[in-house]
């Protein structure tokens, strides 16, 4: 088997490379900012309708929640603005 050398970087594939990971971070980190809202919003919400949670209680977390998601979500848009032409 012969021995394949990889030749080096060139400062295009060095930007490509680093604008994929910045990409994949920022969709990972929006990822959590949807499942956010899923946990910390949609869960409160059903527990104020069936009543087992007080409405200030359910209240709280939705809006917690709610600040965490639209953080992260600011957060992947700066990821994303990071990115080189």
């Amino acid at each position: 088997m012969a021995d394949t050398e990889i030749p080096p970087l060139s400062p295009d594939d060095a930007k490509l490379i680093r604008n994929e990971r910045a990409k994949l971070t920022a969709m990972w980190v929006n990822g959590v900012a949807v499942a956010s809202v899923a946990v910390g919003g949609i869960s409160p919400s059903v527990a104020i309708f069936s009543g087992t949670a007080s409405a200030l209680t359910a209240s709280t977390l939705l809006v917690g929640w709610s600040l965490l998601a639209g953080i992260l979500h600011l957060v992947a848009r700066r990821l994303l603005g990071a990115l080189r032409a």
